[in-house]
């Protein structure tokens, strides 16, 4: 039996609140289900479990616990549940049972074969249009057969169910996510010794690039040229991995892929940055689509946790609103952070002569116990090797 315990939601996380489950005790997992929905300080998180077998022994909902609380116990398939001490202290909310129609047969299940349910064609059918489980009812068809009215009073009874109603998304506390980020930003500076490097990068043939694509396409189709910022991000970091993981335990560990953390500003203020998974894996088109649910999601409260555990580096862009250049502070356990100001016409030396071009100020924030300035220098040198050729980062490898 293994533990399903609370994530850590990010470095300024301590502690979430079980505000919903999606599973019932017994239920069947594997990893990548999303079974819980938690609220932290920067709203409701949804979080997917990685572990394989049949949940039991849940927290309550409403229970506020610290991260690496234990909030379920997860059962190999065949393993028999025991009642556990723990599940003596914090009982396991019962699942609401789900009325059965009258039986004007046996209320025994009846079996064609074994392990299957005796139902007719059109029940077994609308069962599956509607994600009811035949297992779960008593039929009131000859022999215990599951007919179509029982299915159709099984769904309407599980929609009425108060464990059925979605959760109501509460909007984040401001104050609250200010102290946390206040904490966790001051453990940054407290504990990593950073360093600071920058460059000017001439923006001018991206921009060309994102002006051809844009031309013929609809609002909702065109890339924004953060796309290709953190296209060229991706691309660099694979080129230099020093900069994409985590510092643990003493030791830099390389991150599995390059999962971009993005800044994103929340509306009425505070701040998340969810991962973009495999991001140098990507094209433009698909990291701008990407970004874009990414927004929507983080301002409407339904971000999943692993897009908020396992960013290897973060990317922060001030926009065309922003300042000229920003200084990052790195989110632990990461050991980078890139920002890009907004993009703007400068004076720039060509072949002896001087003309006005578009140019972003790059910075990194680093940490020197994982890399030093020449490889940091390395790594801006390769986004401004990637945003020289955008065609580059379109017929990437997307495999």
């Amino acid at each position: 039996m293994a533990d399903f315990l609370m994530p850590a939601l990010g470095a300024d996380m301590e502690t979430g609140k079980v505000v919903q489950w999606l599973v019932t005790p017994g239920s069947r997992v594997k990893p990548g289900d999303v079974v819980a929905v938690v609220e932290t300080h920067k709203g409701a998180i949804d979080v997917e479990i990685f572990l394989d077998g049949v949940i039991d022994e849940m927290v309550p909902v409403g229970a506020q616990l610290p991260v690496g609380a234990v909030l379920a116990h997860v059962r190999s398939q065949g393993e028999v549940a025991v009642q556990s001490p723990a599940a003596k202290t914090v009982p396991a909310p019962a699942p609401a049972p789900i009325p059965t129609p009258i039986a004007t047969a046996a209320p025994a299940l009846a079996v064609t074969s074994p392990g299957r349910v005796r139902a007719s064609p059109a029940a077994r059918r609308r069962a599956g249009e509607l994600g009811v489980q035949l297992e779960l009812l008593h039929g009131s068809g000859v022999d215990g057969a599951v007919t179509l009215g029982d299915v159709e009073a099984a769904a309407a009874a599980k929609a009425a169910s108060p464990s059925a109603q979605p959760v109501r998304r509460a909007g984040f506390d401001l104050a609250q996510m200010r102290q946390a980020i206040a904490a966790a930003m001051s453990r940054s500076k407290r504990e990593i010794p950073h360093y600071y490097l920058s460059r000017s990068i001439d923006f001018g043939e991206a921009a060309r690039w994102v002006d051809t694509y844009n031309r013929d396409r609809g609002p909702e189709d065109r890339l924004l040229p953060a796309a290709l910022l953190l296209a060229a991000s991706a691309v660099a970091l694979a080129r230099v991995p020093q900069f994409n993981g985590f510092y643990i335990d003493g030791s830099f560990r390389a991150g599995a892929g390059v999962h971009l953390g993005w800044a994103i500003a929340l509306r009425g203020g505070g701040l998340v940055a969810p991962a973009i998974h495999d991001a140098d894996r990507k094209t433009p088109a698909q990291l701008m689509a990407a970004l874009r649910d990414l927004v929507q999601r983080a301002r409407a409260g339904g971000l999943r946790s692993s897009e908020m555990t396992d960013a290897t580096a973060t990317v922060t862009s001030l926009g065309d609103r922003g300042a000229d250049s920003v200084l990052g502070v790195i989110y632990p356990p990461q050991v980078a952070m890139i920002g890009f100001g907004r993009v703007l016409e400068r004076p720039w030396a060509v072949d002896g002569r001087v003309e006005p071009r578009l140019v972003v100020q790059t910075s990194l924030a680093a940490d020197h116990r994982a890399s030093d300035g020449h490889s940091g220098g390395l790594l801006l040198a390769a986004i401004d090797a990637a945003l020289q050729s955008p065609d580059a980062l379109w017929t990437r490898s997307t495999s």
